[in-house]
């Protein structure tokens, strides 16, 4: 991989009820290492919103693309993640010659490819994507509690806690959640 211009790309809000499923590609400047990057589950906000404002800057490209709540209720989950590379991808300026993936399943995309198990553990460049798209999707999801406050979306991210499922029974489903998810799903059946 040594001088080839590769891309990571990662995905983030697979789980959530409520919200897009958010992906990031990044290539990173070989000459200039960005420390401490992680998984961005492994890291606090604080830091990864330090390391978002540092991949930006200093990453050759990087680039963001999501897939919609109807979507992912249309397509499915995963298909909607991988539907999210591609577009994260697409939006990439320059030529990639490979692109890692983190998972087991692969996004089309028009140059060779390679699915990481756990890659968001081991590869920097999917370590950047997955900061960029956590960080990203979180302020969306930050946009959304100020939209509708009595959901928590700030607090949770749309992840079904407990505190999510009690909002769901008290105010119902916004526009902003995943019908085809279980909890969601009861309230329209």
């Amino acid at each position: 991989m040594m001088g080839l211009i590769v891309a990571g790309l990662d995905e983030v809000g697979r789980g959530p009820i409520a919200g897009p499923v958010v992906a990031a590609a990044v290539v990173l400047n070989r000459s200039e290492p960005i420390a401490g990057l992680r998984d961005s589950k492994a890291l606090s906000e604080v830091k990864r919103r330090q390391l978002d404002a540092l991949i930006r800057q200093q990453s050759v490209a990087w680039a963001l693309g999501q897939a919609e709540v109807d979507e992912i209720d249309r397509i499915n989950i995963l298909q909607a993640s991988l539907l999210a590379m591609k577009r994260a991808f697409q939006q990439l300026r320059i030529e990639i010659e490979l692109a890692l993936v983190d998972g087991n399943r692969l996004p089309e995309l028009p140059c060779p490819a390679r699915a990481l198990i756990k890659g968001d553990q081991r590869v920097g460049a999917i370590q950047a994507a997955s900061i960029l798209a956590k960080v990203a999707r979180d302020a969306q999801m930050q946009d959304l509690d100020v939209t509708y406050p009595n959901y928590g979306f700030a607090q949770h991210k749309g992840y079904p806690t407990q505190a999510h499922l009690k909002a769901l029974s008290d105010y119902g489903l916004t526009p902003h959640h995943r019908l085809s998810f279980g909890p969601c799903k009861a309230l329209v059946t």
